[in-house]
């Protein structure tokens, strides 16, 4: 799994037990994994279409550093699945994990759209290739 983003815990993500809000981890990994799929099918237009269980296995407090890891699982026709780790970045323990994220490209009109990508492709590769 890569990691990919690093957030910091700072006192407006905490709950009332002074721990990181399970909803401000989520909505992180809801942006990762728009970015990473935006990035991936080269389509500003993705949605999150399902989350599957999200385990939560340990927590986060203030001045934590946290790191969210995605992985993907699949390519469909329209579609990019993906799991995702959130663990502390000094310790390495595993705060949560989703094993998958279903994200969807979508058309001008709003509708599932085929993205004809079946592997991961890396901006460098990309660059290079223009390049050439």
């Amino acid at each position: 799994m890569r990691f990919h983003t690093r957030k910091w815990v700072k006192p407006e993500d905490l709950n009332a037990n002074e721990t990181l809000f399970g909803g401000r981890v989520l909505a992180w990994i809801d942006e990762e994994a728009a970015l990473y799929s935006i990035i991936q099918l080269e389509s500003k237009k993705v949605v999150t279409k399902y989350m599957s269980e999200i385990n939560f296995m340990s927590s986060a407090v203030k001045g934590d550093i946290v790191e969210i890891g995605i992985e993907v699982v699949s390519f469909g026709k329209s579609s990019l699945t993906l799991n995702c780790e959130v663990r502390n970045k000094m310790t390495h323990e595993t705060i949560v994990t989703v094993d998958n994220i279903i994200m969807v490209n979508l058309g001008e009109n709003g509708k599932p759209l085929s993205h004809g990508k079946t592997k991961i492709e890396y901006v460098k590769d990309r660059l290079a290739s223009q390049e050439k």
